[in-house]
């Protein structure tokens, strides 16, 4: 598409990726593995997108991939919005912002600051990829309201295994807030029979409709449609995007 817009003498080509495909490629864990982030990236330019805008990467250095403007927004103010009207509509008590692993703090202490909560830390660590152990919880959690905040929920093994060890730590409820739900099997199953009370996600992707009848009232799904309207709207009017970010 991208080509032919540039072979039709488009003067500016903007690609609108609310899930950026190959984020978690984003460097070698191991030898001879690629970094498709980065070729992503590369193709993107080379076929003649001059702008990108996109959600929620899995690391932000990600940006550094591209050598065309990258407008990055964040869920954060979405799924905040959403936790302070539930947090005035019910008595869910203290609330903690609670952060999977230690990579993520960055992006617990966003959303925490917006609900005025403190934060909590995972500590786990990988033995192999797609498998996670929870080894200790940083943070007070006893008797609290808890919001796990992750970018990808994909199997839901590691957002599973938190959301036990946050209730074995004596968490009062446990809330799943993820940017992107690419909900890979059996994701679903897992959820479904986990101690996770609301997965709230965002449409960045779409949701099957066997997975959104799996999760039953387990599921909610916010739209990112103004955010991503009001980017378009400001790119277009050469208008500040950066102010979006502290929305």
């Amino acid at each position: 598409m991208a080509d032919a817009l540039k072979r039709a003498s488009a003067k500016h080509i903007t690609a609108v990726v609310p899930y950026y495909g190959y984020a978690r490629q984003d460097r070698k864990t191991r030898g001879r593995e690629p970094i498709t982030s980065k070729l992503v990236a590369d193709l993107m330019t080379t076929s003649g997108i001059t702008r990108v805008v996109t959600m929620d990467l899995h690391a932000g250095q990600i940006q550094g991939f591209f050598d065309i403007p990258v407008d990055h927004l964040g869920s954060a103010s979405i799924i905040a919005k959403y936790i302070n009207q539930k947090k005035e509509e019910t008595d869910m008590g203290d609330i903690v912002v609670v952060s999977p692993d230690l990579g993520g703090v960055t992006r617990a202490r966003d959303l925490a600051d917006r609900v005025g909560a403190p934060i909590a830390i995972i500590e786990k660590r990988r033995p192999e990829p797609g498998v996670a152990k929870v080894m200790n919880i940083i943070g007070d959690v006893k008797d609290r309201t808890c919001f796990v905040v992750d970018d990808i929920v994909d199997t839901a093994g590691s957002l599973c295994e938190g959301a036990k060890a946050l209730a074995e730590a004596g968490a009062r409820d446990v809330y799943a807030a993820v940017c992107h739900p690419v909900l890979t099997d059996p994701a679903t199953e897992r959820i479904s029979k986990s101690n996770i009370k609301e997965l709230i996600v965002t449409n960045s992707l779409p949701v099957e409709k066997e997975k959104v009848e799996g999760l039953g009232s387990k599921l909610t799904q916010l739209s990112i449609a103004p955010l991503l309207g009001e980017a378009i709207l400001r790119i277009f009017h050469d208008a500040s995007v950066s102010s979006l970010f502290d929305k």
